[in-house]
């Protein structure tokens, strides 16, 4: 049966008997007595002023009474129109009522939505009415086309929540598709539910170019680099779509649907005009330029009275638009207003890349608080004083700065890591040792000390470690100096390497879709929110990862077209889709569980796992996370119920009250 002919039938019989519980219910129950049962029904419409699909609507007053008081809660995020009004319409409470004053010129021959999503709820309780919706056309009928779809999050992989979905007839935009959301306004507005699907209503049988808008700054308007969007590569007519099953979740109290249309959507890359946005000099021997784009192309740089073999450049991550430069210099010969001059490659007026040269003048002072003044004072008096007595002079602890693990278990698949404040000008190798402890007996240990290729302030400490032997490693004092020519303090650090049996091993054979086809895989915790491992530039083969801690873990795969390494947005601009990534689950739809000390193998076909997207896959995709999803709330449920039956008797009648499922009364008056 199609979701039409539920709503036909089955929300319009639905409605009476709600309508005909909800008045006998309060007919009897003028005051809620004291300790009774808990309101969980949301208001109900009653009457409405013109009546809902009103037709030669020229503007002026709505008014829509409910059954008891009620409140507006977040109308600001909540309350949208389709199609988009310049000036929203007013809303105000009257009575058990809102009043509606439209404040726009409207378009002629057009249906209006106007769309309160979960703004409206009654007055005591605060349950919300979700979906509600009043239509009017301003011409003579009424535009009755539904059309269906589901968007998630093109690289998480997660559905999008309360997505705008933009409906552009086709005919309009054929000139520009690539500048569609930002020269022309949508004809059609409709908006996802919390699990991504959306059902659109109030279509005209007639092709439509669809996006879908992630609005992460509540505007309801499309910003790249801000919001999230999607686009079809194809155009879609309602009339032309086939028909599909509709129903209400209980769980979530709003209709929801088989998609028809399917969006992954991307944070598209905004163009950023590329000119030195920033200089400045932090420390005596730093000089930061920020630029308004990653990766300037400097031609020339110089600084009066510095050599350039003297500069440390490092680019600062994540956004590579920041130049670190370092001055290799003893800090007495560093002059305190440092000139200069540099040379790039700028964006002029009509955002051209050009030559352009600048003058830099860069001072740097050192400013002292009270505290830190009097501090040093007491310090050097005390110095003078052991001086005077013919005392040992107390040594200043060395402002060497870096950052160790120490006291941990180390994985021996991988480096042991330490990172500095400053890059390093000096590294004695020699004098570091790593020695592996056995009871009494200590034996020296061979490793090798590499610069972090990705960090010139990160070294790695390589070394053929042994499953829960123990070491130390000491840097004595004076082996390091940094650029501002400061020397360490001993540096100590114990560790002892984990023992196999004590983790879980995961083994990963990879099919690729050809022997040279690139995948990123990446193994997630339980939430998926934190990377454990990543393995870029994977292609057919065995994956092992080991020392793992015992549980669920869940693992992305992305479809590395480019072989960058990297998961690539899309574009909007060049119509270009991001690269594809797919999450992979068991043959029962269960993520990957590991049992300490077990060996779990798992068989990854990306022939299947990236095969041509179909509605039928979707619905697959949908029907697994619902599967979950529904698990994990019956667990809560019991979790609860559980925690519940441990209190006292009263507590749990206090506690008591009807059940929660609620039903949406405006769809009955939306065909």
């Amino acid at each position: 049966m199609s979701f039409k002919t539920i709503m036909e039938y089955g929300v319009k019989a639905g409605l009476f008997a709600f309508l005909a519980a909800g008045l006998l219910w309060r007919c009897g129950h003028a005051a809620m007595p004291q300790g009774g049962p808990k309101d969980t029904l949301p208001p109900v419409v009653v009457a409405m002023n013109p009546h809902y699909g009103v037709t030669g609507f020229d503007g002026g007053r709505i008014f829509i009474e409910f059954d008891e008081y009620i409140q507006l809660k977040d109308q600001q995020k909540e309350f949208f129109t389709s199609p988009r009004m310049a000036k929203k319409p007013s809303l105000l409470l009257r009575g058990k009522g809102i009043q509606i004053d439209v404040q726009d010129s409207l378009r002629p021959n057009t249906t209006y939505a106007l769309n309160f999503g979960s703004s409206i709820a009654d007055n005591n309780e605060g349950n919300p009415l979700y979906g509600f919706r009043y239509v009017f056309s301003t011409g003579d009928q009424v535009d009755s086309m539904y059309m269906s779809g589901y968007a998630v999050d093109a690289f998480k992989k997660d559905s999008v929540s309360k997505a705008f979905i933009f409906f552009y007839e086709a005919s309009k935009d054929s000139i520009a598709l690539d500048s569609t959301v930002f020269n022309f306004e949508p004809d059609v507005i409709a908006r996802a539910e919390n699990n991504g699907i959306f059902i659109a209503e109030n279509l005209k049988p007639i092709p439509y170019r669809v996006y879908a808008i992630e609005d992460n700054n509540g505007n309801q308007t499309y910003e790249p680099g801000t919001d999230g969007i999607a686009f079809l590569d194809s155009v879609f007519n309602p009339a032309d779509m086939p028909a599909f099953e509709g129903r209400f979740d209980t769980t979530r109290s709003y209709y929801t649907a088989d998609p028809q249309l399917y969006f992954r959507v991307f944070r598209d890359k905004p163009f950023q005009r590329q000119y030195l946005s920033g200089s400045e000099r932090p420390l005596r021997n730093k000089i930061v330029l920020t630029f308004g784009a990653p990766y300037p192309q400097v031609d020339t740089l110089m600084f009066e009275g510095i050599p350039s073999g003297r500069i440390i450049t490092e680019f600062l991550k994540p956004t590579l638009d920041s130049v670190a430069l370092w001055i290799n210099m003893p800090p007495d010969y560093i002059p305190d207003t440092i000139r200069g001059r540099i040379s790039y490659m700028r964006h002029d007026s009509i955002n051209q890349l050009v030559p352009y040269g600048q003058d830099l003048v860069l001072g740097w002072r050192v400013f002292e608080s009270r505290q830190q003044e009097r501090e040093r004072l007491a310090k050097e008096k005390e110095r003078e004083k052991a001086i005077a007595e013919g005392l040992e002079v107390p040594r200043e602890p060395s402002p060497f700065k870096f950052n160790i693990e120490t006291g941990r278990d180390l994985n021996p698949e991988n480096d042991l890591a330490i990172s500095f404040d400053y890059p390093l000008i000096r590294l004695d190798t020699t004098a570091i040792s790593l020695i592996r402890v056995q009871e009494e007996d200590r034996f020296r240990v061979r490793f090798t000390l590499e610069e972090d290729p990705e960090n010139i302030r990160r070294y790695l400490i390589r070394a053929p470690w042994i499953n829960g032997e123990n070491y130390e490693l000491e840097i004595p004092a004076g082996a390091l100096a940094n650029v501002a020519y400061e020397e360490n303090d001993t540096i100590r650090g114990n560790y002892t390497v984990m023992v196999a049996d004590n983790y879980a091993t995961l083994i990963i054979q990879l099919r690729g879709k050809t022997p040279q086809d690139e995948y990123i895989l990446e193994l997630l915790d339980q939430s998926g929110n934190r990377v454990i491992r990543r393995v870029p530039h994977a292609v057919t083969g065995t994956y092992t990862f080991r020392y793992l801690d015992p549980g669920t873990f869940r693992l992305r795969i992305v479809e590395d077209v480019n072989g960058n390494g990297e998961w690539d947005t899309g574009s909007l601009v060049e119509r270009r889709q991001p690269e594809r990534v797919e999450m992979f689950s068991l043959a029962d739809g269960e993520e990957i569980s590991i049992r300490m000390g077990w060996d779990e193998q798992v068989v990854v076909d990306c022939n299947v796992l990236f095969a041509p997207i179909t509605m039928r896959s979707v619905m697959e995709q949908i029907r697994r996370q619902e599967e979950v999803r529904l698990r994990r709330l019956i667990e809560e449920r019991a979790r609860r119920d559980q925690e519940q039956n441990k209190q006292p008797q009263n507590q749990r009648q206090n506690n008591s009250g009807f059940g929660t499922g609620s039903f949406n009364p405006s769809s009955a008056f939306n065909l």
